[in-house]
């Protein structure tokens, strides 16, 4: 709202004073005293409600009934000087319909703000100021316009038109509604107050929500979907996007989270950080309004008919989150002050909770993997050393023993050691590197080869991990060993008709030094084997591959059908000090 200057501003009166004033300056008679009863009767009917919209256009009106007009409007003054809303009153469905638009408050309706009083016109219309009606409007001629203030600021102006009798508004129809408008205010006050309080409350009540739902453990899309659509509706906005940074594609923003009717259609859209206002609001951390999205480079709004933006940080300055942008279509006014304060204060709380549940997140990651880490020490240290003890024993006592079958036994007791042994250390190695990094190991992208391929071949492959694979393997032997996986497993789908798939990666260390690390893969299937003439491009390729690294390569028919490939080369062992 403008302010007022002191020397302009309007007495605020008591009501009684008021009364008195307007009686002595009416004809006397019957019909002023009777308009006196129902300014009095208007100024009770104004202040016996709180919601804000409705006080507004009972004192409209009431306006309109006191001084016998056709046509009544109130402007709502917004910080350019210009309507942030404006209600009609006497038009008809029709006629509003027809009306192009309303007014903004410009021109001869800004007189009474900029002069501080009110005005009477005869004819509207030869007033230098008038710019004449949008299309679609009634013509007017008569008219009267008084300035609304609270709390000795101009909150906005009154304007009535077209005396119902063809006549001009008179000194008295000018005396009564500055009357009115100037009981109102206080009716306006306690309303506008109720109000910002009702909405404080609601924008508290929504990051008490948001609060609790991080920090109890929820997913994170769906609070910050909560977060929009609760933004969306009580800031009165038509759309409402979470844009967040994607450390992937550095330099932009992502819609990640939309609210409204076009939600589905902005989703995923980039915002250039270093060429937009959100980028800047998401660099600086402060919130910013904007006239017309159309003017911020923000794509997603841009030709949808948007036009009044709010941006707000999610977070504090220096360690922003991402932009909680709102917008409304463009015929709808810019957002308020108020609102804009309190969205702020919702996001920065929004995004201190955002940044508390990461913490926590973090803190219970840091915890499972402590505790990751202590059974996998226990499993080297402890279980391992055991059995390798005891299978070391039974070595030494098969010598021993005479009898070939208790032999058999003993031995066969030994190997199932050695393959616990290994499975164990391969449990190690996934316990000690968290799900993050086997994604982008050697061990996770041969799980996920694997994987990609049970569809073309009709059944889930087994797959076996044993030995040091990312520690001993360099990159250029792994990228040959994946190539290698899936051309074997390729051409098993294309050709073995198999229903029984295994896959063994095996990293085979030694103790001597002049004898290399060996990595062995082998595919092996239940398929119809090895046609015993035909093409074999893909297995001479396999081979050269591992000749290329110092290795061989065999195919061949398994011991109970199908066909078993064995690719090996030598990797060399990294130098622990390196």
């Amino acid at each position: 709202m403008t302010e007022i200057p002191q020397s302009h501003r309007l007495s605020p009166k008591p009501l009684d004073e008021l009364l008195a004033e307007v009686h002595s300056q009416m004809n006397p008679g019957l019909s002023a005293q009777g308009r006196v009863h129902s300014l009095l009767q208007a100024v009770l009917d104004i202040g016996g409600d709180l919601d804000l919209a409705t006080v507004l256009r009972r004192l409209t009106e009431a306006a309109a009934h006191l001084a016998e007009a056709r046509f009544a409007g109130l402007g709502v003054i917004g910080e350019d000087g210009s309507f942030t809303e404006f209600i009609p009153v006497g038009f008809t469905q029709a006629q509003a319909e027809r009306i192009s638009r309303f007014p903004y408050g410009k021109g001869v309706l800004s007189t009474p703000l900029r002069e501080r009083a009110p005005i009477r016109l005869s004819d509207l219309r030869e007033h230098p100021d008038f710019s004449g009606f949008p299309e679609g409007h009634p013509g007017m001629s008569s008219f009267l316009g008084v300035p609304i203030q609270v709390r000795g600021e101009i909150f906005g102006n009154l304007y009535l038109t077209e005396k119902e009798n063809g006549g001009e508004f008179d000194e008295d129809d000018e005396t009564i509604v500055t009357a009115l408008a100037t009981a109102a205010g206080v009716a306006i006050e306690n309303a506008r107050l109720y109000e910002e309080t009702r909405l404080r409350e609601r924008w508290l009540g929504a990051t008490t929500e948001i609060t609790t739902r991080l920090l109890s453990g929820a997913d994170t899309d769906e609070v910050l979907a909560y977060l929009a659509s609760q933004a969306r509706e009580i800031g009165g906005a038509d759309t409402a996007v979470i844009m967040l940074p994607d450390p992937h594609a550095r330099g932009h923003l992502f819609a990640e989270i939309a609210d409204g009717p076009i939600a589905q259609e902005i989703l995923g859209t980039p915002v250039d950080i270093h060429d937009s206002t959100c980028g800047w609001v998401y660099e600086s951390g402060e919130a910013t309004a904007i006239p017309d999205l159309r003017q911020a480079n923000c794509p997603m709004l841009t030709h949808r008919g948007y036009g009044p933006g709010l941006l707000v940080p999610l977070g504090t300055p220096g360690n922003t989150r991402g932009v909680l942008l709102l917008g409304k279509l463009s015929e709808r006014a810019p957002f308020d002050a108020n609102t804009r304060r309190m969205l702020h204060a919702f996001s920065v709380q929004a995004g201190v909770a955002l940044e508390l549940a990461e913490a926590r997140r973090d803190s219970e990651r840091i915890v499972v993997l402590e505790e990751r880490d202590r059974i996998a020490k226990d499993l080297h240290d402890v279980v391992i050393q055991r059995l390798f003890a005891s299978a070391m024993t039974l070595m030494s006592t098969v010598r021993l023993i005479n009898s070939p079958e208790a032999e058999e036994r003993v031995q066969r007791t030994i190997d199932e050691l050695d393959s616990t042994i290994r499975e164990i250390r391969s449990t190690i190695f996934d316990l000690q590197n968290p799900p993050s990094r086997r994604d982008t190991s050697l061990r996770g992208r041969i799980l996920r080869l694997a994987e990609n391929t049970a569809h073309s071949l009709g059944c889930h492959p087994g797959v076996s991990l044993d030995g040091p694979i990312d520690a001993s393997v360099p990159d250029e032997v792994g990228e040959q060993l994946l190539a290698v996986l899936g051309e074997g497993l390729t051409n098993v789908a294309r050709h073995a008709r198999a229903t029984e798939v295994h896959v063994s990666v095996t990293v085979e260390e030694t103790s001597v030094t002049d004898r290399p690390t060996t990595l062995t893969l082998t595919v092996t299937d239940n398929g119809v084997g090895l046609p015993e003439e035909g093409r074999r491009s893909g297995l001479r390729n396999l081979d050269q591959r591992a000749r290329a690294l110092g290795g061989g390569f065999s195919a061949g028919r398994g011991e109970g059908g199908g066909t078993v490939l064995v690719w090996k080369v030598p990797v060399s062992v990294p130098d622990p000090e390196v």
